[in-house]
């Protein structure tokens, strides 16, 4: 069976679902159920930067409780645009090597020039994500990134534009395009080869972004989203330094009314993923909870949640710092270094505790995504008034002049004199 009569047949073997739609609170708990349409199971964890970030995941699925598949887009309005795939050998210069923005678990991501839609005379600038060789279980996270984000939007998730679906003499050709995002991922930033290491206040700002985003997903729809795959790396951040959450290739609906979670194959990123779900597959939107209180430490360190590259008591975040998160002064000992000054100190103690509230062992006493929402906002608004948030990234002064010099030592003497006489 060659590769198209495989794909004809995942199509012929659809299999219709049906899940409950969540009703807003104040609604009556009213039950309507919709037909889905079931267009992919889980897949392998893909590697993520390294083998060793990577969780191992069982070879089939196990969805045994609740839902996991998501509305059709013929039964939802979608405004995607479908591209051939002569648009986007066009768009990125035939997918040349000098277009290439990097590349990840899915495929190759390209920089592309598209024609907007709603003015054929301007150009706008899209991330085109082709599907690499990776047969029928790539097909499948392209399949859940299109019924996805063709049915959601919100300002902090990555805006999918549309996609192409093409068979040619090559083969199946499967592409996503997604709104640029100029300044990358998190991860880039809080690397320590970043040459633009985030200001305090912008990390604040991005925990409050991807906070809204992750509170959209789980409690502002009428069904629910758990993003499973929830890290630095699927954060980027646009032209005004905006965090969008990106890459829904593994994420799953919810659990149906009256169902505690949905069991599926143990996917994700060593280190992010909530020790529950790893040991039984036991999926709820607390795991993502609880991935998002890993972020914080993220930020608040500037460390990998898992580093091989560290000395061995320090290659696990969550390990490393606990000794240090009761006192404050030795809580200052796990700082980023490359944040200066001070007056971020008690903000960062308090995100701290909200990472923490994250982090309980029992989901159950995990808070909700809104409510985590609102205590960091609490934070940002407390720290705003404190520190500095017109400088969202540190910047390097430029060095003094010869004159510049000494005309400061000249003006540090007459202060010392003046000082003395006083």
């Amino acid at each position: 069976m060659n590769v198209s009569e495989r794909y004809c047949k995942l199509f012929r073997d659809m299999r219709c679902f049906q899940f409950y739609i969540r009703k807003k609170k104040g609604e009556p708990k009213t039950t309507k159920l919709n037909s889905v349409q079931s267009s992919f199971t889980d897949r392998e964890v893909r590697p993520s930067g390294s083998e060793l970030n990577s969780l191992n995941a069982s070879e089939t699925s196990t969805e045994s409780r609740g839902r996991s598949h998501f509305p059709n887009l013929s039964q939802r309005p979608s405004n995607l645009r479908v591209f051939t795939f002569l648009d986007l050998k066009q768009a990125t210069k035939n997918f040349s090597r000098s277009s290439k923005l990097g590349e990840g678990g899915f495929g190759c991501v390209f920089k592309g020039v598209v024609r907007s839609s709603e003015d054929p005379a301007k150009k706008l600038d899209v991330a085109v994500k082709q599907l690499g060789a990776r047969g029928l279980q790539g097909h499948k996270e392209w399949v859940t990134e299109v019924n996805v984000l063709g049915v959601v939007e919100h300002p902090n998730l990555v805006k999918l534009i549309g996609y192409c679906a093409e068979d040619d003499e090559r083969g199946i050709q499967r592409l996503l395009i997604y709104e640029y995002m100029p300044n990358g991922s998190v991860e880039d930033h809080l690397s320590t080869k970043s040459e633009t290491p985030l200001s305090w206040d912008m990390r604040l700002k991005i925990a409050q972004d991807a906070a809204r985003g992750l509170a959209y997903l789980h409690e502002e729809m009428d069904f629910q989203i758990i993003f499973r795959d929830f890290k630095s790396s699927n954060i980027l951040l646009d032209e005004q330094w905006n965090a969008k959450l990106s890459d829904f290739g593994l994420a799953r609906l919810g659990p149906a009314e009256g169902l505690s979670h949905v069991s599926t194959a143990v996917v994700g990123t060593m280190g992010y993923a909530a020790p529950e779900y790893v040991q039984t597959g036991r999926l709820t939107c607390k795991s993502d909870v609880w991935s998002y209180g890993v972020f914080l430490f993220e930020l608040i360190t500037g460390r990998r949640p898992l580093d091989r590259n560290r000395p061995r008591r320090e290659q696990k975040l969550l390990e490393w710092i606990r000794p240090y998160l009761s006192d404050t002064k030795k809580f200052q000992q796990i700082l980023d270094p490359r944040l200066e000054g001070k007056h971020f100190l008690k903000s960062a103690h308090k995100l701290s505790h909200v990472a923490n509230r994250c982090l309980a062992r029992h989901r159950k006493a995990r808070p909700n995504m809104s409510e985590v929402l609102e205590m960091v906002n609490e934070i940002v608004e407390a720290s705003s008034r404190v520190g500095n948030p017109q400088a969202p990234l540190k910047r390097r002064e430029p060095m003094p002049t010869t004159m510049e010099t000494k005309a400061q030592g000249k003006r540090r003497f007459m202060n010392k004199k003046i000082g003395d006489g006083g």
